[in-house]
């Protein structure tokens, strides 16, 4: 089965994990400080934080923003579920905004009819590795005192005009994550950037058991949390696949090229705004005929390609239905066309052809 996606692992990143399993301390030493500050310098904010998983860096980004219960968060439905759940954990309500139909990211209009007095902040979603519309959200937010965390788990790379997400120009912070399936790989992982003191030094904390150390053998626990942490040799995966970063990223764009030029008019292609760097976490097709969309993908998926459906909407689960929520139009309609095609660094122009070929023969 050729997945939708997967890791690129080289003898240079084994080799590195091999080593820092060597050396004395395989958690909680300096290949994890050395992993953050080349997350800062890469993306260009002032500091990072290293979680075990993207899951964990929201989670904990929320809370230490304040996020609590009886607060609304705002942010897309068309996402993984734990941009949601992170929130929903600590208690504060999601409140979906409607996504733009060709893009899957927040539209703009409807992030300001979404805000209400309960709104703490706003959570947009990245979505396939195409940054939102991020100078637009700042301005709408921030003239009402909200709290911006970008989801940029789809767009390490990606860039909103001349900003890299991550640098956090237009956000108090943007959280990554280090999947097998995203950009470059911990293997599990996560991480914050932002350009806040208080937040850093409170994300620190909060990764740990909420343990603020003092001299000797003191430490006092602030606020209980939870083991949060990523280990060094992780890291020492994170610090080699970074370096090939950049690499990585010009496959996927020269792989998204090749699908704009051999896909079947048949299919809407993934928009690429003018202010906008695309680094295709994913690559999601739109069906121009929605009733057609559960033959095409088992047809697909027979054939060996594993295609996706990149998502079903979050208040569409269970734990939703006890929340509350709005349906949110435009994102229904997303939903019914969307299937995520192969997209990966050495995926092959033959594939690509074949998965094409045998689109067009299921439409």
């Amino acid at each position: 089965m050729i997945p939708y996606g997967r890791q690129n692992i080289s003898q240079d990143d084994i080799k590195e994990v091999s080593e820092a399993l060597t050396k004395p301390l395989i958690t909680q030493g300096p290949t994890i400080e050395e992993f953050e500050k080349q997350l800062s310098l890469y993306f260009g904010a002032k500091f990072a934080v290293a979680f075990n998983s993207g899951t964990s860096a929201l989670y904990c980004t929320y809370r230490a923003l304040g996020l609590k219960e009886d607060d609304e968060f705002i942010t897309s439905p068309i996402t993984f579920t734990a941009t949601a759940s992170a929130g929903v954990l600590l208690g504060a309500k999601p409140v979906f905004c409607d996504i733009e139909i060709d893009s899957g990211l927040m539209d703009v209009g409807a992030l300001k009819r979404a805000i209400s007095l309960r709104t703490k902040m706003v959570v947009p979603v990245h979505y396939a590795g195409h940054p939102c519309n991020m100078e637009e959200i700042y301005k709408i937010a921030k003239d009402r005192g909200l709290y911006i965390v970008e989801d940029a788990c789809h767009a390490p790379g990606a860039k909103y005009n001349s900003y890299k997400i991550g640098s956090c120009a237009h956000s108090d912070a943007a959280v990554f994550s280090f999947h097998p399936v995203k950009h470059f790989t911990t293997g599990e992982g996560g991480a914050v950037l932002t350009n806040s003191e208080e937040l850093y030094e409170k994300l620190i904390r909060l990764r740990s058991h909420g343990i603020k150390r003092g001299q000797d053998w003191e430490y006092e626990v602030l606020e209980p949390s939870f083991n949060f942490r990523i280990t060094d040799f992780q890291c020492a995966l994170g610090l080699s696949q970074l370096k090939r970063l950049d690499e990585f990223i010009k496959e996927r764009r020269e792989i998204a090229t090749r699908y704009a030029q051999i896909l079947t008019p048949k299919v809407y292609l993934p928009p690429e705004r003018e202010w906008a760097y695309h680094v295709y976490h994913l690559y999601p097709i739109r069906l121009k005929d929605p009733t057609k969309r559960r033959e095409v993908f088992r047809k697909l998926r027979s054939e060996g390609f594993g295609v996706q459906v990149h998502y079903i909407p979050v208040y569409h689960h269970p734990f939703m239905q006890k929340i509350g929520y709005q349906v949110c139009k435009n994102a229904e309609d997303f939903y019914s066309r969307v299937i995520s095609l192969p997209i990966f660094p050495s995926l092959t122009k033959e594939i690509q052809e074949s998965v094409a070929k045998k689109l067009e023969e299921s439409l």
